[in-house]
């Protein structure tokens, strides 16, 4: 049930999204002032592409073809859902409970409407709510339909404890648990006030506090993951909690970095006088760049000692 329950929460969001790109060839619907038509357009059909492929990928946890799907498309689509939304938790329910001032929305400007912006034409409420409820819907329901389904397909994947496979040998690449830790402290130093790299310190509002503090969180989680597994300390430690860290990190700092990233580097070729981060864009898509490498070798190094066992599942 969670699994359909998944899917019907992101279809509204899907329609919303379609229902933006058709209005505005036709017309129908005001752009951003941050957009031209190509730029809305793209946008907002990468957006669909998204959601159809996580409706399907939620589909695909419950329904029979799920099973034969190929297991490293199932993996590798679940890992960046989750990275994406199971994240957005925390920080929506510490929005509501503190009230985020001013703007920004949590895909980096993306979701500001159907042509809201300084020109006035401003998203409606009720598809506001309707996107908020969709993400929520779709991190709570795969939060709780995944685990059943790997428990079903690699029913060995997170059972044991920590050193019964590694046998107590380091293995894995230690860089990227010190990239993964330099990058949550970081973003942590900034989410509680640090100024060092940000440039336009006014520009700083609620909401990118609390994303970026729930960055920096699952950055040093998905580090502390690796590290337990690949150095199979603290032994006897249950597996799956390693595991479901560093799937849900690494699958964070994948996702929302390569998200972000495009999007820093547009600013920084552009430079456009109504749109600021407050981060310096060179060090932001540095950090970026860094976080979707890191959380690719994080993910590599979470699977490699089960290669051979309980993921070896075509």
């Amino acid at each position: 049930m969670a699994a359909y329950g998944a899917a019907l929460a992101l279809t509204p969001y899907l329609l919303i999204k379609v229902s933006w790109v058709i209005g505005a060839l036709l017309g129908l619907v005001p752009l951003s002032s941050e957009f031209d038509m190509a730029g809305w357009v793209v946008l907002n059909v990468a957006t669909i592409g998204m959601a159809a492929t996580g409706i399907v990928t939620a589909l695909a946890l419950v329904r029979p073809w799920g099973m034969r799907t190929p297991g490293a498309a199932v993996a590798f689509c679940t890992w960046v859902g989750t990275g994406f939304l199971v994240p957005l938790l925390p920080f929506m329910i510490l929005g509501s409970l503190l009230g985020p001032e001013g703007g920004g929305e949590a895909g980096g400007g993306e979701e500001q409407s159907g042509g809201g912006g300084d020109d006035g034409a401003a998203m409606p409420v009720w598809e506001g709510w309707l996107i908020e409820f969709g993400f929520v819907g779709m991190g709570l329901c795969l939060a709780l339909a995944l685990p059943v389904y790997l428990r079903r397909r690699w029913p060995d994947a997170f059972a044991g404890r920590v050193g019964e496979r590694e046998g107590g040998t380091p293995s894995g690449p230690p860089w990227v648990v010190f990239v993964g830790a330099a990058l949550g402290a970081v973003w942590l130093y900034w989410a509680v006030g640090g100024t060092a790299g940000v440039a336009q310190p006014a520009a700083r509002y609620t909401n990118w506090h609390l994303l970026t503090g729930t960055a920096g969180v699952c950055a040093l989680a998905s580090a502390a993951a690796v590290w337990a597994l690949t150095r199979a300390r603290p032994a006897g430690l249950p597996r799956w909690i390693p595991m479901a860290l560093g799937w849900l990190g690494s699958g964070s700092l994948f996702a929302w970095s390569g998200w972000k990233l495009p999007y820093t580097l547009v600013l920084a070729a552009v430079r456009p006088d109504d749109v600021t981060l407050p981060e310096n864009l060179g060090v932001a898509a540095a950090l970026h760049i860094a976080a979707v490498v890191a959380g690719a070798a994080m993910l590599r190094a979470l699977v490699r000692p089960l290669r051979q066992g309980a993921l070896a599942v075509p």
